[in-house]
Formats: structure tokens, sequence, C-alpha cells
């Protein structure tokens, strides 16, 4: 099988790379090791922003940009393309007791975000069912959160769409196919598939790939654990966010809580430990849910890497082979300027953002 481009990786940032490189008119080809979106992508809570973006670099934040202004477009858009709606959701979210409260104003005037601080009281007739015990809140306006397993159904229909995409699922890939120092490939557990670019998008297993050609890569998995509740549409108006730990509505009164952050390989076994703490999080945020049902509780491996940074660009020395991967937390966040900016690269186009923090050159070995 001879295509022009091979992406490893079927959540949401191999999912849309294929879909830019697929506009562009390129022949591509999708493998999945599983199913397609069932990782990482699937299981993330979908908040359009990083948790604390201000203490983040100028690097993920170029893109965090990016991707927030994009995504009310992107999801339009595929909306129109296949009737699955992403449910783009503009809420807003709360910050409650900082302890870098002024750092993250100061980031906000010097990036010109819309995050101010907020009385409590205001906090509180915006949010009724937000707990007590609070002091100090900070909000950003216009902040959204995608439903990301709709989005993962409408990025996967409109590449079904397309005449030139090919998706195969359950097609664990092995190691790659090399013509000198060329990748020429990959050879899986269906057969060898040739293709002049090969991309990387393998998330937290792309360490694992990347190894079988003698690369060390600092991506690994970072499991993360949250809970969903079911309430009255109206139950919670805007995200709110305090001790690391968030809740999230969805258009139909889903709530999310999370997340745990546990480095224990490649276990995504869900705990009753993790399903406890995060049921006393929600209820300390959100007093109501103390009688509400958890009506689920999943684990996702996130792709860590050093100060989430992704890998971005073509591997020195390796031509014809392409990371985008090491998102950690900011997959979603990040998927829409990440997978423009790859696809900018590999046809010779001018970058969206400047590419050089991004570039796998001196960051691999």
């Amino acid at each position: 099988m001879n295509q022009e481009v091979i992406v490893v990786g079927g959540g949401v940032i191999g999912l849309l790379s294929a879909y830019r490189m697929a506009e562009a008119g390129k022949s591509v080809l999708l493998l999945e090791s599983g199913n397609v979106g069932s990782e990482a992508s699937w299981a993330g809570g979908g908040i359009v922003s990083p948790l604390y973006p201000w203490r983040y670099s100028p690097a993920v934040t170029a893109l965090a940009h990016w991707s927030q202004d994009f995504y009310p477009q992107l999801g339009e858009r595929l909306l129109s393309e296949t009737g699955v709606d992403p449910e783009v959701h503009v809420t807003g979210l709360y910050w409650l007791d900082l302890h870098d409260e002024a750092e993250a104003l100061s980031w906000a005037e010097r990036y010109s975000r819309p995050l101010h601080a907020v009385p409590m009281e205001a906090v509180r007739k915006a949010v009724p069912s937000l707990g007590e015990g609070y002091g100090r809140a900070v909000y950003m306006e216009g902040v959204a959160n995608i439903r990301n397993p709709r989005l993962l159904q409408a990025l996967r229909a409109a590449l079904a769409r397309l005449s030139n995409v090919t998706v195969v699922e359950h097609c664990p890939v092995e190691s790659f196919l090399q013509d000198g120092s060329r990748v020429v490939g990959v050879r899986t557990a269906q057969g060898d598939m040739r293709a002049e670019q090969v991309v990387v998008a393998a998330g937290a297993w792309s360490a694992q790939l990347l190894a079988t050609l003698g690369l060390q890569i600092p991506v690994k998995p970072m499991k993360g654990q949250m809970i969903l509740f079911k309430c009255a549409e109206d139950f919670l108006p805007s995200m709110v966010l305090a001790k690391r730990r968030y809740a999230i509505p969805r258009r139909d009164g889903h709530i999310l809580v999370g997340s745990t952050l546990e480095n224990v390989g490649f276990d995504k076994k869900p705990t009753e430990d993790a399903l406890e703490s995060l049921r006393a999080t929600a209820i300390e945020l959100l007093p109501a849910l103390a009688d509400a049902q958890v009506v689920k509780h999943w684990a996702g491996l996130r792709p860590g890497s050093p100060d989430g940074v992704p890998y971005i660009g073509q591997v020195c020395g390796f031509d014809g082979l392409w990371l985008n991967c090491g998102h950690f937390r900011n997959g979603l966040v990040l998927a829409p300027a990440s997978c423009q900016l790859l696809a900018d690269l590999m046809l010779g186009r001018e970058p969206i953002v400047d590419p050089a923090p991004y570039a796998p050159t001196g960051r691999i070995v």
C-alpha cells in the first residue's frame, strides 16, 4: 500500500493532522493500534485553555492562543460537513484562591487576555452552586470547552467523506521502513506500508515507536482519572478550578470533574482511591453533587513531556519522518495550531507561528 503520507496514531492530533494534509490534496493513510479516538483524546476534559496558562512557556502560549481563536470555526465547519456537533461551549472559567494570582494578572495584561480579579460575591451570584470557603477569584471570559468524544466523532466522519484518506484501525505499527537514512514507511501487524512521509502522532506511545530507530524522546504516559455526573442543564453555568481540580459543564447538564496526575506507566485502570478523591473534590467545589450519582469513572494516559512543549517537525537525520507528539495535558487545547503548523512545515508553507521551539532537532537523541 503506497500513500503520500502515513499518520501513526488516531487521537485528535493524528486525526487533525490527517485532515489538514488531506485537504491540501495529499493521499493519507492513518493507522491506529486500537479504535480511533479511544485513548487520551477521548479521556480528557476538553477545556480549550491550559489549566494555568500563565505557568507555561511562550511556545505553549502561542499554540494555545491560535487554537482558542480557531476552535469556534473548526466546530462549525465539522458540524456543517458531518452533522456531528463537537459542542464548542463558551462558559468562561473561574480560578479560586490562586497562590500566584499576581502572576496570572500580569500575564493577562502582557498577552491582552480577558482575565481579571472578581469579588467573591459576584462569583457566588454567577455560580450559585459553588461551595463555601473560597476567598478570592479570577475569571477569564470567552474560555470554551469542547465535547471531545464528539470532536473525535466529527473528525472521523470528516475523514470518511474524503476519497484521499484511508483509516485502518487495530493496526499496530511495529517499526519503520528505511532506505538508507530515509524513512519510507512502516512495518505493521498487517504488513509493510509505504509512504513519502511518515508522521508519528502516537501520544504516550510515541517514545516506544521512535526507540525502534534508536531515538530517545522524553515522552512518557501520565495517567489521569476523571468522573462524570449528570445534573440539571443550568446547574453549573461556568467552569471552575480550585486546588488543581476542575469542574466542566456540558450543555446537557453533564459535569466532568478531574483530574489526577499519576506516573504509573501504561496502567490506565481506574482506582477506588482516585474515585473517592475526585468525588470529595467535586463535593467541596459543588456541594449539591453529594446527592448526585457518578455516571462514569475512567482513566487516560497523557503524553507527558518536559514543560509540555510538543515535538512538531521533521526529525534530523531521518528524512521523511515527522513528529506531532508530546502535548502532555494540552493535546486538545493545542491540536488545531499543532496540526496547522505541521501541515505548513510539511507543505513548505509560511508557518502560523515560529516553528523553532517545537523542532525535534536538539531535543531528542
